[in-house]
This record gives C-alpha cells, sequence and structure tokens, in this order.
C-alpha cells in the first residue's frame, strides 16, 4: 500500500514517516520510503548521518532511465523522450514491486539497516545551484509520480512517501496515488488550516485523509484538534524523549520508544490496511489517466511535439494481479 505523510513545515510529518517506517520495519513488512520534500531530511531521521544522506542518489537526475525501463515493449510510447511524468502504464509497460530488484532501485535506492531490518529509501534530490531561478520542484516529484503510477504494491507491501510541505502536493496527480494521507498537524490555528486547505482541494478525488496530531501536551490539545477536523482526527502523538535523542544523533534502540507513541504507530498502520482493503483499482487507474490528459493539454503535447493522449491504453486497468506479471497485461 502506498502512504503519503503531509502538512505544514515543522509539523513533524518527516520524524513520523521515520516513526512509521521503523514501526513497519519492526513488523517486518517490505518497506520502501521515498523523500519527496523539498527539504531532504528523511535519511537522517532514519539514523543516516550528513554525509550518507547528501550522497543519496536524485531520483530526478536519473529520469531518462526510469522512463526507458518503466516504457518496457509498450507500443503507444515511441521512445522514452516522449514520456512525461505522469504517463500512463498500458500493455507492454514494465511495472515496478516493492520486493523486487530492478535497474531503478539500482539507481535510485539505497539500503538503509534500521534496528529491526531493512529498507529500501529513495529521495527526490535537492535543489541544486543550477535549478534555482529556473526550474520548480514539482520536475523532481515527477520522477516519484512516474514511479507510482506503474508500481504495482500488494497488502503486506508498503510505499511510505514524506511529501513536500503544505499543499503543494496538489501540483500534480501525485496525491491521488496514495491508499491513505496522513497530515501531521500540531495543536494550534496555523497547525491546522493546512488541514482545511487539503481537505478542501482534495474533496472531489476520494482521498482517504486522516489527521494526526502531533507535539501534543495534554487534553485541551486533545480537545482543541477534536474540535478543528473533527473524525477526520485519527490518534495523537505526545513528545517524545526518544525522538528528542534521536534528533541530536543519540537514538535508543527503536523498541524503547514510548508504550503510548508505539499504539500511535499502530493506529496509523491498521487505518492504512483498512483503506487498501477499499482501493478501486479502477478508479485508480481513471485518476492516473485523468490528470495525463490534463498535464498533455496543457504543456505536454507541446513539449513533446506528440499527442501524448494516444499514450493511454483504454483496455488497461493496473491491478495487483499483475504483480506476479513480468510485465504489463490488458485487462
Amino acid at each position: 500500500m502506498k502512504i503519503a505523510f503531509v502538512g505544514k513545515g515543522g509539523s513533524g510529518k518527516t520524524t513520523l514517516s521515520s516513526l512509521f517506517i521503523r514501526h513497519l520495519t519492526a513488523n517486518e513488512a517490505p518497506v520502501i520510503a521515498v523523500d519527496a520534500d523539498i527539504n531532504q531530511h528523511l535519511g537522517t531521521a532514519l539514523g543516516l548521518d550528513e554525509t550518507e544522506a547528501a550522497a543519496l542518489p536524485a531520483m530526478g537526475a536519473h529520469l531518462p532511465l526510469i522512463k526507458e525501463y518503466l516504457r518496457g515493449t509498450n507500443p503507444r510510447i515511441a521512445s522514452a523522450e516522449k514520456m512525461i511524468k505522469t504517463t500512463p502504464p498500458g500493455e507492454g509497460s514494465r511495472l515496478l514491486r516493492v520486493s523486487e530488484d530492478n535497474p531503478v532501485y539500482d539507481v535510485c535506492a539505497r539500503t538503509v539497516r534500521l534496528d529491526d531490518g531493512e529498507i529500501r529509501l529513495m529521495a527526490t534530490g535537492p535543489f541544486t545551484e543550477s535549478d534555482l531561478g529556473v526550474a520548480c520542484y514539482h520536475s523532481k516529484v515527477g520522477a516519484v509520480e512516474l514511479c507510482l503510477n506503474h508500481l504495482v504494491d500488494g497488502s503486506d507491501e508498503y510505499v511510505v512517501v514524506d511529501m513536500t510541505a503544505g499543499s503543494d502536493s496538489f501540483a500534480s496527480g501525485l496525491f491521488t496515488r496514495f491508499d491513505m494521507t496522513f497530515l501531521v498537524a500540531e495543536p494550534t490555528r496555523k497547525g491546522v488550516s493546512v488541514y482545511r486547505q487539503y481537505k478542501e482541494y482534495a474533496r472531489d478525488y476520494g482521498v482517504s485523509l486522516k489527521v494526526v496530531g502531533n507535539k501534543v501536551q495534554g487534553q485541551d490539545d486533545i480537545d482543541f484538534l477534536r474540535e478543528q477536523v473533527g473524525d477526520d482526527l485519527l490518534v495523537t502523538v505526545r513528545a517524545s524523549d526518544w525522538v528528542r535523542t534521536m534528533e541530536k544523533g543519540r537514538p535508543s534502540r527503536f523498541e524503547l520508544l514510548e508504550a503510548d507513541n508505539r499504539l500511535a504507530l499502530q493506529t496509523l498502520q491498521n487505518a492504512a490496511e483498512d483503506s487498501y482493503a477499499h482501493r478501486d483499482w479502477e478508479r485508480y487507474t481513471r485518476q492516473m489517466v485523468h490528470f495525463h490528459l490534463k498535464n498533455a493539454e496543457s504543456w505536454g503535447n507541446a513539449k513533446t511535439g506528440v499527442d501524448l493522449a494516444a499514450q493511454v491504453d483504454p483496455a488497461f486497468v493496473l491491478d495487483e494481479r499483475l504483480a506476479e506479471a513480468g510485465a504489463a497485461q490488458p485487462a
């Protein structure tokens, strides 16, 4: 299943993403973690030092390889150069799976050892000096969207994405790629303002959205969040001594995380599993096509010089049954 952590800058979404990833690994689940935030801190939150985190390969820098691999033998795609970030899979496309080896993971992912197992970590990459003033961050996040569009995941597999802050997620169709979106909110007016905006933007797309109250210190904070977000408040996480030592670079073993915070993480996992169980694969594919056609008309056709609508395979539905296939087949 695919899970996103969103929220305003400073809300603690990267910290909670890393805790959730550790929790899943402790439960022996296969995990791919993706740092899609403009401020790349997920690697250090998972225990890498600054040098190791800075050495993570940037997915955006390997977009030609990603496109060429995913294109496979799809007859609707003339070349990798004619693919854009929203290009959907069709018959002949190569699909990604969480627990496999492939050229995309070889180049873009690195193995990170946690207390209870290993994960694959991928990162969009930060802004570079050459990007300043001429590039938007969504051009980098496009590599994530393309990969998620071609990724077939099972109920016992997890892709956890630490998203860019605020409502920037809506600059593409990436926000529809998740079974569950956890919006991390502090118990303040600013903390819940992003929630209201996010819910409004996602209203017509069937996005499963739950609020995780963070930095909660008492019942008054809980009451405030419940008053502001209602039943969308899933769980709250209190201030953590374990997290404080982790952020100082001296983490203890994950099993020593406070019991109530461990229970909160299990609540997140339960909610994600329930949402995945109700995934509508046909709607999931339709949304993929919807945003591809919007991007094609807005800028893609002009950029590539072809009618990108022709890339859509009308008979194709991304489905869990394709997970065992070597390439995508028609529905």
